[in-house]
């Protein structure tokens, strides 16, 4: 089954530096239908103005993934890391015990990057942040993975306190990726262009939920970017 998320039903907020489109329930919009779908507690489709930034503010027990899709994004934290992540590159960080962070657009234009927000597997670890630059040129046969649990042996990835996996690319337009689904469920995000999975179209900002299937074939209707996430129940 797979569930079209059209980005011009998604809940949002607008405070002028900053345009918010939620997937899920997050500060003034709540709905009891869109809270979770898995571990997963939030996507953001954040647009975050040129100079403005969110100031520190802490976070526990949640493992927080930012995929940038336009300009970049500077991360700084109280356990001393501070770097700047750029489009198509990506950053984490496990909040576990306790973290305070500030995220910053620090460039003459708009930033506009995916939150993504799970819950850990495992509570209570020593809070930890990474980034990682990859490869940008369009992908073949499969969208590449950036982002796995721990226990997933992928050495390329960035990793997490989840069993869950983050893959990503660029396709151009009239090819095909296929896409296992090796946990329970997937959710797919159309980040540029237009797509087509199996026989349901997204197009840029929209999201799509993927539950009994196991196996999906994602062709792109123009030159697209991405995101197919891989989830537990």
């Amino acid at each position: 089954m797979i569930n079209v998320i059209k980005y011009e039903d998604l809940g949002g907020a607008d405070h002028g530096w900053l345009k918010a489109k939620h997937h899920f329930s997050f500060a003034s919009y709540q709905d009891p239908n869109r809270v979770r779908f898995g571990p997963m507690r939030v996507i953001n489709d954040d647009i975050v103005g040129p100079k403005t930034g969110f100031d520190p503010h802490p976070h526990d027990n949640m493992e927080i993934i930012t995929y940038v899709r336009k300009g970049a994004i500077t991360h700084k934290d109280d356990m001393g890391n501070e770097g700047k992540t750029g489009a198509g590159d990506v950053q984490v960080m496990s909040a576990g015990t306790g973290v305070v962070h500030s995220e910053y657009n620090l460039e003459d234009e708009d930033t506009n990057l995916y939150q993504i927000w799970m819950f850990p597997n495992k509570k209570n670890v020593k809070p930890r942040w990474d980034a990682k630059e990859f490869p940008k040129e369009p992908v073949e046969g499969q969208l590449k993975p950036l982002v796995t649990g721990f226990d997933n042996n992928h050495s390329d990835s960035l990793k997490i306190h989840q069993d869950a996996v983050i893959y990503a690319g660029r396709v151009n337009k009239g090819k095909s990726v296929k896409q296992t689904i090796d946990r329970d469920q997937a959710y797919v995000l159309c980040s540029q262009g237009k797509i087509k999975i199996n026989d349901t179209e997204i197009k840029k900002g929209d999201g799509a939920e993927i539950t009994e299937l196991k196996d999906v074939e994602i062709t792109s209707l123009e030159d697209s970017e991405i995101l197919f996430i891989d989830l537990p129940r």
